[in-house]
């Protein structure tokens, strides 16, 4: 695991409390146990960052919050698909989760491992494909990747 792996905090005022958290976790209609209650803190606790399950886990070893990468898959999937978290998939087999659930697009910093939000307004997409018959477009998404030329 790439030890510059980002967890970058973004907007301070993203940060939640405990109570907060409960809240939304009840009003995404999941029950707040104890081990998604303390992941939830992990991931909401420090304003906006985009996490792999890796990172997750390890700063879940370090809270002394026992847990198996396969709950953390699990408790990231149940937030993403509660609209909690947006996944962001960087490349087949690297998705990062990002607590940005907000329309905007991502850079990867490759040599870094590191996804970042493009700031607002940076980015339009032209032309979109009309998409073939009984589908609509849920959300376009945009990963520049980064290289480093120095």
């Amino acid at each position: 695991m790439n030890t510059h792996e980002h967890t970058h905090v973004e907007h301070e005022e993203a940060v939640m409390s405990r109570p907060r958290i409960r809240a939304m976790l009840r009003q995404a209609g999941l029950r707040p146990t104890r081990q998604r209650l303390a992941l939830a803190e992990l991931l909401f606790g420090r304003g906006h960052r985009h996490l792999s399950a890796e990172t997750l886990q390890q700063e879940a070893l370090l809270a002394h919050v026992p847990v198996s990468l396969a709950t953390i898959y699990n408790t990231l999937h149940q937030f993403t698909g509660a609209g909690l978290l947006r996944a962001v998939a960087v490349d087949g087999s690297r998705t990062y989760f990002d607590t940005n659930i907000s329309d905007h697009h991502h850079f990867f910093i490759e040599d870094d491992n590191e996804v970042v939000d493009i700031p607002p307004g940076s980015i339009g997409v032209g032309r979109v494909p009309e998409p073939p018959p009984g589908f609509a477009i849920s959300r376009v998404d945009v990963v520049v990747r980064l290289r480093r030329t120095d």
